[in-house]
């Protein structure tokens, strides 16, 4: 008995001691991939604050066939914003206060989550907050929803090694994409969406090409149109050669990026069906690898008419960021920004 008196002792002695700070439980965020909760009140929402906030936080995104919100919206008064309610994962709260300013804060009621706070002494106040800020909040939730998006993937991954084989690179795939075709230097894989289909490709580039920056957009045009041509073909149409080329009548945008650690350029645009009624946006980037004196280039595009397609392009590049070099498996370190 009194062994067990003095054990019981040293561990309340210990337990005492123990001053390792305890983590306090956030639950799991809710909420659809690209929509933003929007907390003010309901005049402020009705008036010039909140066509400040449509016209940051729900503009037109570059390359899509047709304008797309960055982000749905979805507005509630403060009153609301209780219970799982402040569990969304990407917030922008709004309000009137004794000083101006914004910041961004993580995980404040639930994991992961990103909460955008904008104040200001008056209205006009809180539209030059928004303004100064709205890039690095839409910067913090972008980066989020991606990294949610590539966890996602996770769930169910592609056994497929085609990638590694071919390039030495590894992506993380959801096993829901397939390999439709591949060449010495391509390699095209798809999954069938309901109204058309989504698509990666991939080929590699010699390591001098692009070196003319005076002739930098035409030079992808012009690549990009003969990769289609030789082994992207469209429907048959008796007396005509399809195949999927470049829009003509929108150049495409381009952007300096980092994939996979490397330096690359991002291209976003419009593809087309050469000789036949057909489009749809595509994103590629051409990644620099001196290492292996190429470029190469990941391309996703898709093929869905009459739909929307920001979120199915929002995946595609999900995708296409958790590219690997050499034997890194994609699916061993943090989301690619």
């Amino acid at each position: 008995m009194r062994k067990l008196v003095i054990l019981i002792a040293c561990a309340a002695v210990f337990s005492a001691c123990d001053d390792t700070p305890k983590k306090k439980y956030k639950p799991g965020s809710i909420g659809a991939l690209n929509t933003v909760a929007v907390v003010m009140p309901n005049a402020m929402w009705e008036g010039a604050v909140g066509d400040k906030v449509r016209e940051h936080f729900a503009a037109p995104l570059i390359g899509l066939t047709w304008d797309e919100p960055r982000f749905n919206l979805e507005h509630m008064p403060p009153s609301v914003f209780t219970g799982t309610t402040r569990h969304r994962r990407s917030v922008l709260y709004v309000s009137r206060d004794s000083v101006t300013g914004a910041q961004v804060r993580s995980d404040l009621y639930a994991s992961p989550q990103m909460v955008g706070v904008v104040k200001g002494t008056t209205d006009s106040a809180i539209m030059a907050a928004i303004e100064t800020h709205a890039g690095q909040i839409i910067d913090s939730i972008r980066t989020m929803e991606m990294e949610e998006a590539q966890e996602r993937f996770r769930r169910s991954l592609s056994k497929e090694t085609i990638f590694q084989d071919k390039f030495g690179v590894t992506l993380r795939l959801p096993s829901i994409y397939k390999v439709g075709k591949q060449e010495e230097n391509f390699v095209w894989i798809d999954r069938e969406i309901q109204k058309g289909s989504m698509n990666i490709i991939a080929y590699e580039m010699p390591g001098d090409s692009f070196d003319n920056d005076s002739t930098f957009v035409r030079d992808i045009v012009r690549m990009r149109d003969s990769i289609g041509k030789l082994y992207i073909p469209g429907p048959d149409v008796p007396g005509k050669v399809t195949y999927m080329g470049t829009e003509k009548a929108f150049a495409p945008s381009v952007f300096p990026a980092e994939v996979g650690g490397k330096p690359a350029a991002e291209v976003r645009g419009i593809w087309e069906i050469v000789n036949y009624p057909m489009a749809g946006p595509f994103l590629t980037y051409i990644i620099n690898d001196p290492e292996n004196n190429r470029k190469l280039v990941l391309e996703g595009f898709t093929f869905a008419p009459a739909t929307n397609k920001r979120d199915y392009m929002f995946e595609l590049e999900a995708i296409l960021r958790t590219v690997r070099f050499g034997n890194s498996p994609a699916d061993s370190g943090p989301a690619a920004k």
